[in-house]
């Protein structure tokens, strides 16, 4: 765990990451930028090959951005500006490929498309309540258990109806919407070391691979599929782009 004066930008050019703070879990696949604004602890963890890529912001930069944790899709030139920033000779101030001016212009480039950007549904909120916590302690370990919240509560001892509450109230969202957030994460996960879509339907708790495809394009905005694709295609642009920027 470790916390910054400045807020970053965290890009997974490939692969997976998972960046934790004390409001939660977000997961961060493939051409998505994950923010984590100044001062807040956070821990970042890969998964898959990954290719991790961190910018920080000034704080007259990062104050046009959420004052919280968030997640947004990157566009094609966001990518680029994130790839440029972090190439070689470009990680940070001390040794730029870029001029201060340059870098300072492709900094709020790439500020004025986060802006732009709508915030992924990819946070997954951390229990405060202790029952809520033994729960998620449960689903985290065995994401395909599909019993009720009747049957968990049970588990605790706690009713149906006092666990519905917390998780609108503490967490914002019903149980059955936070079970599978829960799951579209580990199936990520799952797909970047390389499961198929069967595999990660079944192993993530779906009775079918319908249904987990249709879960997944809701959250994520695109099939499994599709996604392990798009995973791919952009992972070997950002090597190419690494390429052609170290032969300059």
């Amino acid at each position: 765990m470790q916390s910054h004066e400045r807020g970053h930008l965290v890009y997974a050019a490939s692969g997976v990451l998972a960046v934790h703070t004390e409001r939660g879990t977000s997961i961060v696949p493939a051409n998505r930028v994950a923010w984590t604004p100044a001062g807040f602890t956070h821990s970042h963890r890969s998964h898959g090959d990954t290719d991790m890529r961190i910018v920080f912001l000034a704080p007259s930069l990062a104050r046009l951005i959420p004052d919280h944790p968030a997640v947004f899709l990157a566009s094609d030139l966001a990518r680029e500006v994130l790839l440029a920033l972090t190439g070689p000779r470009n990680y940070d101030d001390a040794a730029p490929g870029y001029s201060r001016s340059a870098r300072a212009r492709l900094l709020r480039v790439l500020v004025d498309e986060l802006r732009e950007a709508p915030e992924q549904p990819l946070h997954l909120p951390e229990p405060r309540d202790d029952r809520l916590q033994a729960i998620a302690r449960m689903l985290y370990e065995t994401p395909a258990d599909n019993s009720s919240l009747a049957e968990l509560g049970k588990t605790i001892g706690a009713s149906t109806r006092t666990l519905s509450r917390l998780f609108r109230n503490e967490l914002g969202m019903t149980f059955y919407e936070w079970r599978t957030q829960l799951r579209v994460h580990h199936a990520l996960v799952l797909l970047a070391d390389g499961h198929d879509t069967t595999q990660t339907a079944y192993a993530c708790g779906w009775a079918n691979p319908s249904g987990f495809i249709a879960a997944f394009t809701n959250i994520i905005g695109t099939t499994p599929g599709r996604y392990r694709t798009s995973r791919q295609t952009t992972a070997l642009a950002s090597q190419l782009s690494t390429v052609a920027k170290s032969s300059g």
